[in-house]
């Protein structure tokens, strides 16, 4: 071993990393200087999506034609279920 003594202090009082993780909880990581995120949760220069991301929201799930086709389609599939009874 060393007896090179280390000064950890300034990392230890740094600011942490406001991210949650997957578990729940806290990001333990010093946060980026001038930023809120460590350099893993989106505070290193070039991270996140790019502008104008062409890769969003590709599948068009989530647009408002197919939200609204999934609407008729469950208003169509409970009349159904109401007439069936019905029947009954």
């Amino acid at each position: 071993m060393s007896n090179h003594i280390r000064n950890t202090g300034p990392m230890l009082a740094s600011p942490r990393c406001g991210a949650k993780t997957r578990s729940g909880d806290a990001c333990r990581s010093p946060a980026v200087h001038g930023k809120k995120r460590c350099r893993m949760h989106g505070g290193a220069p070039g991270s996140g999506a790019p502008r104008a991301n062409q890769n969003a929201r590709k599948h068009g799930l989530f647009t408002r034609d197919a939200i609204a086709e999934r609407r008729r389609i469950q208003v169509v599939l409970g009349d159904a279920r109401r007439l069936l009874e019905e029947m009954n």
